[in-house]
């Protein structure tokens, strides 16, 4: 008697894990995460109204002659420099000071002058009538605009990069020195 309990139970339970293993397989199969009450589509356009920039100090106005591609990457652009300002202000409050490199200062400058000034520039022209009836002119605008966006992604990312490589070097350091003290 006590056997067939005991495989009752086995079985019982090995049903449950089975079942709730395929449960959350099938929603994750279909893109629900099963205890999430409010779905958001990934792929539906932003909205301006609900984008919070951390970092960057954009003109709503101007962003709105942007593609749904071009205010996903600037907020990705925003992030990565977030990123970046976390990194810089732990360097202070660890009581280091980072030199600022000329690619930190090109970088800095691009964000805060450049960038603003190209979007103003490039709302202006999507804005004038004349654009409107000429395509050419409104695809090179929009090259152009996404050239300084891609431009700017890949400094981010390139100077994300080295600062990873330098934490990763700092920690073979003191690994270094902890094991040259520890024989």
């Amino acid at each position: 008697m006590s056997i067939l309990i005991g495989v009752g139970v086995i079985t019982t339970v090995s049903v449950f894990y089975l079942g709730r293993k395929g449960w959350y397989a099938f929603h994750k199969a279909v893109g629900i995460t099963p205890g999430v009450l409010i779905y958001h589509d990934k792929n539906a356009p932003l909205a301006l109204a609900n984008i919070n920039w951390q970092q960057l100090n954009l003109n709503k106005r101007y962003l709105k002659s942007l593609t749904d591609s071009q205010l996903r990457q600037l907020h990705r652009i925003d992030e990565k420099v977030a990123s970046y300002h976390a990194y810089q202000a732990e360097l202070k409050l660890n009581e280091k000071t980072p030199a600022i490199t000329e690619q930190q200062f090109v970088l800095h400058k691009m964000l805060h002058t450049r960038l603003p000034e190209m979007l103003s520039n490039y709302y202006q022209l999507m804005t004038m009538h004349l654009v409107a009836k000429n395509s050419n002119t409104k695809a090179e605008a929009g090259k152009l605009l996404q050239d300084v966006l891609d431009n700017i992604e890949q400094r981010l990312d390139s100077l994300l990069e080295q600062m990873q490589k330098q934490q990763l070097q700092d920690l073979r350091a003191m690994k270094n020195y902890i094991d040259s003290h520890h024989k």
